[in-house]
């Protein structure tokens, strides 16, 4: 794979963390949807009564094992309408040649069938133990490698395919290592936008993973009229009754990550007992986008429209009280602080935020791999960030790591386990 060079000289719009206006991006965007198999685009803001925007992009052609409806927020209504468009080119781009139905062209990285024990002589190689294998693994089994670049290291490196495509079907005799998800995959109007929202979101997934698997949320956030946007978005979620609390996670790096946990008490539902989390290095942006994605959330479970999930008949079947109590610690009190006690490490341009967080993750991990998953027919640049031993407990349950299990966990009370229901006594 070519190296992957940073532009240096592209610079953020004053006041954003983007390198164009929403506009811009909206105009240069959108008659591209047609290459990539979306038919349609649609508020379902109006599903919920919070009214913070939330759009969905359709697009039925998607690979066998996907889903098809992709959904986006934001504060404002075009915010919401390219998140969720987005999503679709980061998803279509995701699906590789052969199964992807909308795009034929190859991406120009190298693939190898290799067992990792050989490749690793020839080649920097990211150790698929490090992915928190749950399967049994042999080294000495074929894999299918796809080549990527290590910007800690500055180097080529082969990532394993089950970590970059999604869906993912090993081909021939090559073992799958694990249920492929989205984690890192990411778009933007530049490939710099989009490895820094790769990044962040790889690390956003690995201290919510961390604080799940641990049952510790961190410290909650306080709010006040002094956080602007922030505010009013909590303001619309507890004027309709809505449990806000907001926290942020514990992480071993500088950067925010704030997850926003809601309960609608009126309505007292299991299913709308859900989160929304986000990470930046400027902890007002994690925070917004948190809020705005817990408001996505909801509208989801209520539209019923994600094919990827079966949590609204198992929480339905456990019941409101029940989940509840399974997930007590997002609810209970916790030290409070306020959003200007988190450190903002924010930078002026995509390749000065691409080095802090590189700076950061440097005293935890000595890879940082990205596969260039654009295509020169598709004008919106998608990445897969791939950050070996990072946590993903919060995808699959099965996957759990080093920096997981060293936290100091809270158990889970007998009574609330979920798989006691109907055992025999």
């Amino acid at each position: 794979m070519p190296e992957i060079n940073i532009d240096r000289s592209l610079k953020y719009i004053e006041g954003t963390q983007r390198v164009l206006d929403e506009k811009s991006t909206l105009e240069r965007t959108k008659d591209e949807l047609g290459t990539i198999g979306v038919t349609r685009i649609a508020s379902i803001t109006d599903l919920d009564r919070v009214g913070i925007p939330v759009f969905s992009s359709i697009r039925p052609s998607s690979a066998d094992g996907a889903i098809s409806v992709y959904s986006g927020k934001g504060n404002t209504e075009t915010q919401a309408r390219i998140s969720s468009m987005m999503e679709a080119f980061e998803r279509c781009l995701a699906e590789r040649r052969g199964t992807n139905n909308d795009v034929e062209e190859d991406i120009k990285a190298e693939h190898l069938i290799e067992s990792y024990d050989n490749a690793r002589y020839e080649h920097s190689v990211v150790d698929p133990l490090s992915l928190l294998i749950a399967e049994e693994y042999d080294p000495q089994s074929l894999v299918e490698w796809v080549s990527g670049w290590d910007l800690i290291k500055n180097e080529e490196i082969l990532v394993p395919a089950n970590a970059v495509y999604h869906p993912y079907d090993a081909p021939g005799r090559t073992q799958k290592l694990f249920r492929s998800n989205t984690n890192g995959l990411a778009a933007g109007n530049t490939i710099e936008e989009a490895i820094f929202h790769g990044l962040l979101e790889v690390i956003e997934r690995d201290a919510l993973s961390i604080a799940e698997f641990n049952r510790n949320p961190g410290k909650e956030i306080i709010l006040t009229e002094d956080d602007g946007e922030n505010y009013e978005l909590m303001r619309k979620l507890r004027d309709n009754e809505i449990v806000v609390k907001i926290w942020a996670l514990q992480h071993d790096t500088n950067i925010t990550t704030v997850v926003a946990a809601t309960d609608d008490t009126r309505l007292r539902d299991a299913a709308l007992l859900v989160m929304g989390a986000g990470a930046h290095l400027n902890p007002d942006i994690a925070i917004r986008r948190a809020l705005t994605e817990a408001a996505q959330s909801r509208v989801v479970q209520i539209h019923g429209a994600r094919e990827d999930t079966e949590r609204e008949s198992f929480v339905r079947d456990i019941g409101y009280e029940r989940i509840k109590r399974m997930n007590r610690y997002w609810y209970e009190e916790g030290e409070k602080i306020s959003s200007s006690d988190l450190k903002d490490i924010s930078k002026s341009t995509p390749a000065e935020s691409i080095d802090a967080v590189l700076e950061q993750l440097k005293g935890v991990t000595d890879c940082a791999a990205v596969v260039d998953l654009s295509r020169e027919s598709v004008p919106v640049p998608v990445v897969r960030v791939v950050i070996p031993s990072f946590e993903l407990y919060t995808l699959d349950r099965e996957r759990v790591g080093k920096r997981a299990r060293s936290g100091q966990r809270k158990k889970l009370a007998r009574e609330d386990r979920p798989w006691r229901k109907g055992r025999r006594k």
